[in-house]
């Protein structure tokens, strides 16, 4: 009877089942397919990114360190189911023992040789689900340290895709600079020209050569942006830093639509929520382990073998031996270890379940930030792609005012100016939407299929 109480039966809580109030927004949808139902590979059709991606899972040392420690677990959970078979151990030895002449039997004994072989049989009976337990435990410890691969994976696609876009958005920024520049050198040319025939004074000139510093220095930045980049790609992937084969920003497409799936299946793939419900599992698990010291243990040892003083008998029906012994321990008074260690289980346990459950609530905000960020940033970027248009023709309109003298040189140098920095913010606006896309998939769980 008490058996049935001593080893609790483990299943998920209910306040740790996720639900809608967890997201905050009003975009899931009720659809059976999700976008981390597809692999990364379909999510980021870039052949060049796919390569990178594929060389990084191949490379990247923090994946190598976690398949280790796939290894470790897999093994402990062997061990773990192993705890229901017996234990055997064949022993042998010689013993050889010179007597004292005033000992017991020194008078009628110089020395004694004894020859000995035996073979041992150990058993433990789960009477209150101890084994059991430990095995549960080391098989949550196991799929622990999957999930923590396929968590290591997922942040590993996304850091990739996110710094391969990075890379794009850097090389469209520096072509836009650079072109800027080769226009405001022929802009400069110009002033000095109209300076020199007088149609404009040193203001202008000076105005336009600061523009053009202004666009060099920008250049400098963006360049140095770019390497950093380059090198975090090369650590990404494990190898030594080095430049980057790319394509273009204008080739990228999340070419599955953001679909999120069925509310309570949102975090179902979620490899640190799997990852932190095995850590609370496992805890549980040693809890029941840590509780059943208290309670008696039953044991079953037989040994059978052989046993002679002369080699040569060593092998006779007279040296066989063999006893058998059944026996029960009960703890009595230990120095107060059982007791805390079962505090400590309880104490660990609730560690856990508090990390499950903060893990839970980060997962909650970063789909709900994910989705949010993504629907804002799909507006902004029609905003900012008009915006870019409307200075586009302020500034041709300010070039043919000008040469009608209808308008100042200031208004084509804030035109232009005006151009140049909406241009970059819309390339930065563009590769926050890839980034966007990337963190939704992340934060659903995707990348590790």
């Amino acid at each position: 009877m008490q058996s049935c109480f001593v080893a609790k039966d483990y299943e998920t809580p209910e306040d740790f089942k996720p639900d809608e109030k967890l997201f905050r927004t009003d975009e899931i949808q009720q659809d059976s397919t999700s976008i981390v139902d597809f692999s990364w590979k379909e999510v980021f059709t870039d052949s060049i990114l796919q390569n990178h991606i594929e060389t990084a899972l191949e490379n990247n040392l923090d994946i190598r360190i976690a398949l280790q420690q796939i290894a470790i677990a897999n093994s402990y959970s062997k061990e773990g189911k192993a705890g229901y078979f017996p234990s055997l151990e064949l022993g042998g030895g010689v013993n050889y023992q010179n007597l004292a002449p005033n000992s017991q039997f020194g008078d009628f004994f110089n020395s004694i040789t004894q020859y000995e072989s035996s073979v041992t049989l150990a058993w433990e009976a789960d009477v209150w689900g101890k084994i059991r337990s430990n095995r549960r435990a080391t098989q949550a410890e196991f799929f622990q340290s999957i999930a923590g691969h396929q968590a290591v994976k997922t942040r590993l696609v996304a850091d990739v895709a996110s710094t391969y876009f990075e890379l794009l958005s850097l090389d469209e920024r520096i072509s836009i600079t650079e072109e800027t520049i080769a226009t405001r050198e022929k802009s400069l040319a110009t002033t000095e020209a109209l300076k020199e025939a007088g149609q404009l004074t040193a203001v202008a000139v000076k105005q336009t050569e600061a523009q053009l510093y202004t666009a060099k220095a920008i250049l400098i930045d963006l360049k140095n942006e770019l390497r950093i980049a380059e090198n975090t790609l090369s650590i990404l992937k494990g190898e030594e830093p080095k430049s980057q084969k790319r394509s273009s920003l204008q080739q990228q497409d999340i070419n599955q639509e953001m679909k999120t799936g069925v509310p309570l299946n949102l975090l179902s793939n979620r490899p640190d929520v799997l990852q932190a419900e095995a850590s609370f599992r496992n805890a549980f698990e040693l809890t029941n382990v840590a509780r059943t010291n208290f309670y008696p243990s039953f044991n079953l040892t037989s040994n059978v073998g052989l046993q002679s003083l002369s080699w040569s008998d060593f092998f006779s029906l007279n040296s066989v031996f063999s006893n058998v012994l059944g026996n029960f321990t009960q703890p009595l008074f230990n120095r107060r270890a059982i007791k805390t260690q079962l505090e400590v289980s309880e104490a660990q346990q609730e560690i856990a379940a508090l990390q499950f459950q903060q893990t839970l609530l980060t997962a909650g905000r970063e789909v709900s930030d994910a989705l949010y960020s993504y629907e804002m940033l799909s507006e902004k970027v029609e905003i900012k792609e008009k915006e870019f248009q409307a200075y586009e023709k302020a500034f041709d309109y300010s070039e043919e005012l000008l040469k009608k003298g209808l308008a100042n040189y200031l208004e084509v140098l804030t035109a232009q100016e005006n151009v140049l920095n909406t241009e970059l913010d819309l390339v930065n606006n563009q590769q926050a939407l890839l980034q966007s896309s990337i963190d939704l998939y992340r934060a659903l769980g995707g990348g590790w299929r």
